[in-house]
């Protein structure tokens, strides 16, 4: 019955149709209640090594009970306190009557709640950069593959200067490697909250240890310590700054944007054929038109991209709207905003990974487009090639010009094939370079310099980003929806 039960409320989809399981437990009720019992632990072996009257005992007790939750008896709790950190300070109680006086001494709720969600934010970093580092990898070795293959760049999305399809995966590089250097000082610049009681002034550890200023600030450092964290910060009202969080949460939506971007560009390929993302030997790209194979990834990275960037909005305003040394109103917005944030971070870069390990490329169907507007993006190179041959510069101009608006009057108004080169053959003024036309149309002189820049790129960019990596590289993404 119980099972049939969780089918009568609503899920997110977030954790039950998407998630990475690492990611999920992150912001799990085990996770958050674990680690704030290990908080207390951390608090009571610090004021016991700085003189408080804690015994072994208690701090055994309570190390011996750190992970057996009794959830149903802390929801219980809940119901009558009203207080989530209350409930559990008497659900850890009862399961340690021995250092039930000493749980939470001179702490306020925010030293449980606070610290464990930089806990959070810091382990959900350490999940999601090695994940960006397998994409940004996998996209690297495509660019590599593919550095020196023509294909049409376009602007405005109309058919542009020819480029290499290495060289536009270098510019979702570019981005990603950015994000990537965004996270880890994020992650990096985050500190813990440490022992700061109810108004960030740690009276009440003043007034346990007597006035002894030194002793509690050493017993903020042992803490600190304790979580694995460099620093704390020196000042907070009631909680740490919420700027904390708007700094974390901006750095995952520019990687949203990044991500969009470079999903949106798959799709548009693939309308073209160049580019598909992976498609399984069973997989239905539309229950109506059995031929199709829909991008059906790159538009869930889309998808869940706008609501990474949506996030963003919570917050910015919940920080503007901190009065004072704190107001409760930031409380259920962030129980949202933080972990979805991060989960859905944690999706898309999942899912990203997939459609690059298995990236598609049509070499021939990248050839027909480029001879369709190749003709056209020559007329200059024809141009130079005619004056090096003794032809007068003007008189050359207006024959291709006449020329090119005769072969574009075939292609858009006849939706015939672009016969431009066919046009400059038969006219006997271009005589002179007809023998050099295929080496003038060779597509590999039109790319420019986009194989060396790709080389330079990979080389100095991106593989030095990748070298704390290198041991977490091997994971391969099979995705199971």
């Amino acid at each position: 019955m119980e099972a049939a039960d969780e089918f009568l409320k609503y899920r997110s989809p977030l954790v039950s149709r998407y998630a990475s399981k690492e990611m999920a437990y992150n912001f799990s009720d085990r996770k958050k209640f674990s680690t704030w019992r290990k908080l207390w632990i951390y608090l009571a072996k610090a004021e016991k090594a700085l003189g408080l009257p804690i015994t072994d005992a208690q701090i055994q007790e309570m190390e011996s009970h750190e992970k057996d939750i009794d959830f149903a008896m802390a929801a219980e709790e809940e119901r009558k306190l009203r207080h989530d950190v209350m409930a559990h300070v008497h659900t850890f109680a009862h399961c340690c009557p021995t250092a039930a006086p000493i749980i939470h001494l001179g702490a306020t709720s925010c030293y449980v709640g606070d610290n464990t969600d930089l806990i959070m934010l810091r382990d959900g970093f350490d999940i999601l950069l090695p994940k960006l580092a397998r994409v940004i990898d996998r996209l690297a070795n495509f660019a590599e593959k593919y550095a020196d293959l023509p294909t049409l760049g376009f602007t405005h999305y109309q058919p542009a200067q020819l480029t290499t399809v290495g060289k536009r995966a270098c510019l979702w590089l570019q981005d990603l490697a950015m994000d990537m250097r965004n996270l880890q000082r994020a992650r990096d610049d985050l500190r813990f909250r440490g022992v700061k009681g109810t108004t960030g002034t740690q009276a009440s550890f003043l007034q346990l240890f007597q006035g002894d200023h030194g002793k509690v600030e050493e017993l903020d450092r042992m803490v600190t310590e304790m979580a694995a964290f460099k620093k704390s910060y020196l000042v907070t009202g009631q909680t740490y700054s919420r700027k904390v969080d708007v700094d974390c949460l901006s750095t995952l939506a520019s990687l949203g944007a990044t991500v969009h971007k470079i999903c949106t560009d798959i799709r548009l390929l693939a309308n073209l054929k160049e580019i598909e993302e992976p498609f399984e030997k069973e997989q239905i790209g539309s229950s109506a038109m059995p031929y199709k194979r829909n991008p059906m990834r790159a538009e869930r990275c889309c998808s869940l991209a706008r609501h990474l960037l949506a996030l963003m909005a919570d917050p910015l305003q919940t920080a503007s709207v901190q009065w004072l040394e704190r107001t409760l109103d930031d409380s259920a917005n962030r129980r949202i905003s933080l972990p979805e944030s991060f989960l859905t971070a944690d999706i898309i870069l999942t899912t990203l990974q997939n459609i690059t390990e298995g990236l598609v490329v049509y070499p021939k169907v990248i050839e027909r487009h480029i001879r369709h507007e190749l003709p056209f993006m020559a007329t200059e190179n024809i141009i130079m090639a005619m004056v090096q041959a003794g032809g007068n510069r003007q008189d050359c101009h207006e024959k291709i010009r006449v020329l090119s608006q005769e072969a574009a009057a075939v292609v858009k108004q006849e939706g015939g094939d672009n016969d431009l080169l066919a046009r400059v053959q038969r006219d006997t003024y271009f005589a002179p370079i007809l023998g050099k036309l295929d080496t003038i149309l060779d597509p590999k002189t039109f790319i420019g310099r986009a194989p060396q820049q790709v080389a330079r790129f990979l080389s100095e960019e991106i593989h030095p980003l990748l070298e704390p990596y290198k041991a977490k590289m091997d994971v391969k993404i099979e995705l199971e929806l």
